[in-house]
């Protein structure tokens, strides 16, 4: 199966916008035709970013609501431990723990609209997509595949 890392930029998305792009990844791992790789670091920044006000205002969630989406990501992730330190992106040391957590949990892929990741492109072959082709992707994998 694809093993995938979300960047925290999806899963706001995903909040924002039950029916964008990034909705549609996150519903792929919850169907289990992905494997969503996770770290405690990410679910961390999930968390602080949807319990930032101005984001609150946009998805009127409460802290409560904002737990329990990131226990739902939690539920359907593969958490792997946050021990490998990367330390690739200089201009935003934040983002090196979505590389961390692909390499850790051997992903395929990290989806991300940030371009501090997307700029890599590609890191120690794991591909970095944006939200839009990834789906393109899964979509010619999942329709070539025998039923």
């Amino acid at each position: 199966m694809i093993k995938v890392v979300l960047d925290a930029n999806i899963f706001v998305s995903t909040v924002l916008k039950s029916r964008s792009k990034p909705a549609r990844i996150f519903e792929l791992a919850e169907e289990r035709k992905v494997t969503l790789i996770s770290s405690e670091d990410i679910l961390s920044e999930v968390r602080a970013v949807l319990l930032y006000p101005k984001l609150q205002k946009l998805h009127g969630c409460t802290p409560n609501e904002i737990d329990q989406f990131v226990k739902r990501i939690a539920r359907v992730s593969f958490i792997v431990p946050d021990k490998t330190e990367i330390h690739e992106i200089k201009n935003d040391p934040k983002d090196n723990k979505y590389l961390s957590a692909a390499v850790e949990g051997k992903a395929d892929f990290i989806v991300s609209g940030d371009h501090h990741l997307k700029d890599l492109k590609i890191f120690r072959g794991i591909r970095i997509l944006d939200p839009s082709a990834f789906l393109i992707l899964m979509t010619k994998i999942y329709s070539e595949r025998p039923k």
